[in-house]
């Protein structure tokens, strides 16, 4: 390597090192029989419950995070359908921006719904829930969330939004 080109690979990693972080977490929707979604009900301490996934890790793809998460959270070894959702959050009390993804996990079988397995230290309880069942146990960006994920689900589209809400 020479001299111009070990400056140049170090100021690619300083400009690299001085972009901004976003978080990033990944879901991913399940359905029954008769549409309804699967949400998940936090052990800790926590006024709503969750749509299914969490955290996207260090060097991970987001789909490896809702494959990670899926397994981690109800015991299932599951590969996601296609991307129904990315939802910017803007920055908030205790939060940095984020970027979320929400991915269609399709219909559980009778066989999947009884291999649920909770992590009793992380899920209380797991629930099917209508849309109205999902407006009163998610918090009020997660029910847009879902909302806006479902209806893309049901017209083969990807929603781009923003604080859970579409965008023009």
């Amino acid at each position: 390597m020479t001299a111009n080109s070990a400056g140049a690979h170090q100021a690619v990693a300083d400009y690299t090192a001085g972009l901004p972080t976003k978080r990033m977490a990944a879901a991913v929707l399940f359905f029954d029989d008769t549409d309804r979604l699967l949400l998940v009900e936090p052990a800790y301490h926590k006024d709503h419950w969750e749509l299914p996934g969490g955290c996207v890790e260090a060097d991970e793809s987001p789909r490896a995070a809702a494959v990670r998460e899926i397994h981690e959270e109800l015991g299932l070894t599951v590969e996601p359908g296609r991307l129904l959702a990315i939802d910017w959050v803007p920055p908030r009390s205790g939060r940095t921006e984020g970027l979320m993804l929400v991915f269609d996990g399709g219909m559980l079988s009778p066989e999947q719904v009884a291999a649920i397995q909770l992590p009793p230290d992380e899920l209380r309880s797991w629930a099917w829930s209508t849309p109205s069942e999902q407006e009163q146990r998610l918090s009020p960006l997660l029910a847009r969330r879902a909302a806006a994920s479902c209806r893309a689900r049901a017209e083969g589209l990807t929603a781009y939004l923003e604080n859970g809400c579409p965008t023009a």
